[in-house]
């Protein structure tokens, strides 16, 4: 039987390990009914033991979060997450999504999303094939996220994107979630400016929504995904959060923050009272 030193020093991963499914099963990705991956996959996955696996699923089965079947595995229950019914009669609203890569924004407009039914507008989902094949022809790698060729060249082509694709939907009252890191751009109040004008013409106001989250909680989202843009980031992990990561940013206008740390409340709960707040200012 495992010590109480080796549980205590267990703690913090199981409690991120807890976080990362609880929030892929409040945002839809791992829906009801569905399995979850063996204890030794997960294991490898998260960088953690088969002990510390086990324990952080009792977490989640008291949570009512999944069931353990003899013989089948662990099975994921959210029947309990469905958006309640009268989401259909919320205003239209966008909500700017942003963090750093692995805080958990997409997570957290998934969530919004689910609760609002406003569609998510992803900026990686509907730019990321053409800005690798941009980054190719330009002789870089179709994964850099850091050069200055694609900080110069390509991240703010990116970004138009997302919000013509934006201003698309609001032109036909519907408000969406736009998620992406945002980080220069909720840096500048210009921009915050222009975009709040731009969305109030069609009768749309805008939350800007900012995801913290610790720097063991973001490594432990960029490992688990394994996604190729990130293969650089984990490679030089030290340089890249002195270089790039400042845990302490906040958007520059009026914004909420959702905290995404092991510790802290589940994203449904701290969306749930967000959209009450937006709602009584509407």
């Amino acid at each position: 039987m495992p010590s109480q030193d080796m549980d205590a020093g267990a703690a913090p991963v199981r409690a991120r390990i807890v976080r990362a499914i609880r929030n892929d099963i409040e945002s839809g990705r791992l829906r009801d009914g569905e399995s979850l991956p063996a204890t030794r996959t997960l294991a490898a996955q998260m960088d953690a033991s088969v002990f510390t696996i086990n324990e952080a699923m009792k977490v989640l089965a008291g949570e009512g979060l999944i069931e353990n079947r003899p013989g089948s595995g662990r099975v994921v229950r959210s029947g309990h997450l469905r958006p309640a019914p009268e989401r259909a009669a919320r205003a239209p609203h966008a909500y700017f999504v942003g963090g750093y890569a692995g805080s958990g924004k997409s997570e957290t407009a998934r969530v919004i999303s689910r609760l609002t039914g406003a569609p998510v507008v992803d900026k990686d989902t509907i730019t990321r094939a053409v800005v690798e094949g941009a980054l190719e022809a330009m002789g870089r790698p179709p994964h850099d996220r850091e050069s200055e060729t694609y900080l110069e060249h390509v991240r703010p082509r990116e970004y138009e994107c997302l919000n013509a694709t934006v201003l698309e939907n609001a032109a036909l009252g519907i408000g969406v979630v736009g998620t992406a890191p945002y980080v220069a751009e909720f840096g500048d109040r210009a921009w915050i400016d222009r975009s709040r004008d731009q969305l109030s013409v069609y009768g749309i106001g805008l939350t800007l929504v900012w995801v913290s989250t610790d720097v063991e909680t973001m490594h432990t989202y960029l490992r688990r995904r394994g996604a190729a843009r990130d293969t650089v980031k984990l490679a030089n992990w030290s340089d890249y959060l002195n270089e790039r990561i400042n845990v302490d940013f906040r958007p520059v206008d009026d914004h909420v923050v959702i905290h995404n740390s092991a510790d802290s409340e589940p994203l449904q709960s701290q969306v749930t009272r967000m959209l009450a707040d937006v709602a009584a200012r509407s």
